[in-house]
């Protein structure tokens, strides 16, 4: 089995995966051109022995204040440590979370201009020294976001309370490794949440439109390993193949939506800058609400995805049932209420899903009005009529 789930891909970046392959970050920072890294990860996981291992392979500095949604402090202390010990690269263990906080870290390192001046609008990312960026290790924990082959990092503006994408290619982290053996220790909530906001960066991807053929054949063969995947890594955390499955699929997600994403990313942003909710969580709780909008756009799509999960009646009806199955079998909350969320910032929740770059994405075109509206249903559980 072990054989079945390693391998060596450079594809978007070089990748290495399977059990074990933490012992190999050494040869990552090599590859990397990293001496003196500054490891960057989340305060669940400071003290956790995978980072006291890391530290004890390649020594270097540790800044692990990281929360769940990363902010410009963090961002901020996470400079301050890499200029302090005068580090060279940054090494990104953990959630989304810390792989977008130490790939931002990387990224500002060696800038002058403030962190906004690089948000993701037209071509903002020009205004970036490339010089200054410094080289990135990546090795998630959860598989979920994909962060490790993204080219971005989502970080919230306490100050205005929206959650900002920084882009830059060379954000790409040169290496990253896929061990399964990191994951086998998470939480069976957090196992579901985060495996289904893969799905979702699949599903969104694969509905967007526009002519991206590469990206949309990634979509579906991620989408089938999550349902074939997911409930076994739930079921039993141990099973290192379902995890090593699953760590692919959360990267060919961040693959696919290169093409773009859509309402689902677009609600959960500013719900998570308000609320403080879990991304992966909240991306899981909106996906029928949006599904149940778009219907008329994505019927076709959705029947072709029906076919490759092997559904019986494959059409839009199977997909949406499957997708509610899935969610009630793996303890997915059926509405934002559940989860903290209350209708009062209904109004800017609209209004700034409006604004968010995934919006565009969507497969109908959606302004404040409609995203406010799904918003309103996903709080109380009731399905908005298609567009």
């Amino acid at each position: 089995m072990t054989s079945v789930i390693k391998g060596n891909w450079n594809y978007p970046t070089t990748i290495w995966a399977g059990p074990g392959r933490l012992a190999e970050l050494p040869a990552a920072c090599q590859r990397a051109g990293i001496r003196n890294p500054l490891i960057v990860t989340d305060a669940g996981l400071v003290s956790h022995p995978m980072i006291a291992a890391a530290r004890a392979l390649v020594g270097g500095g540790l800044y692990g204040a990281v929360k769940g949604n990363p902010s410009s402090s963090h961002v901020e202390e996470g400079l301050a440590a890499y200029h302090s010990g005068r580090h060279d690269g940054v090494v990104a263990i953990g959630g989304g979370a810390a792989l977008d906080t130490g790939k931002v870290v990387a990224f500002m390192a060696g800038q002058s201009r403030p962190l906004w001046d690089f948000e993701d609008i037209g071509d903002w990312w020009t205004r970036a020294d490339p010089a200054g960026i410094a080289p990135i290790v990546a090795i998630p924990t959860t598989a979920g976001t994909g962060s490790e082959v993204g080219r971005a990092g989502v970080i919230l503006n306490a100050t205005t309370h929206q959650k900002k994408i920084i882009f830059h290619p060379k954000m790409l982290p040169q290496v990253v490794i896929l061990d399964p053996e990191l994951t086998v220790g998470l939480p069976r909530a957090i196992t579901a949440a985060t495996g289904i906001d893969a799905f979702v960066h699949c599903f969104e991807a694969f509905c967007a439109p526009g002519f991206h053929p590469l990206a949309d054949g990634i979509a579906l063969e991620g989408m089938r390993l999550i349902a074939t995947y997911l409930p076994r890594a739930c079921a039993h955390g141990t099973d290192l193949e379902a995890r090593a499955q699953m760590l692919a699929a959360a990267a060919m997600g961040a693959t696919a939506f290169q093409k773009g994403l859509g309402g689902v990313h677009a609600i959960a942003h500013p719900v998570g800058s308000w609320f403080d909710t879990h991304h992966g969580l909240t991306n899981a709780v909106l996906l029928p609400y949006v599904m149940a909008y778009n219907r008329h756009a994505i019927e076709a799509k959705c029947t072709l995805i029906a076919r490759v999960l092997g559904l019986p009646n494959p059409g839009y009806e199977a997909l949406f049932a499957w997708v509610l199955d899935l969610r009630r079998e793996l303890g997915i909350p059926h509405t934002l209420a559940e989860i903290g969320v209350s209708i009062d910032r209904a109004h800017v929740i609209g209004a700034e899903a409006a604004l968010d770059p995934s919006a565009g994405g969507n497969p109908i075109p959606v302004d404040a009005a409609a995203l406010e509206r799904v918003f309103r249903g996903a709080v109380v559980g009731q399905m908005p009529a298609a567009a």
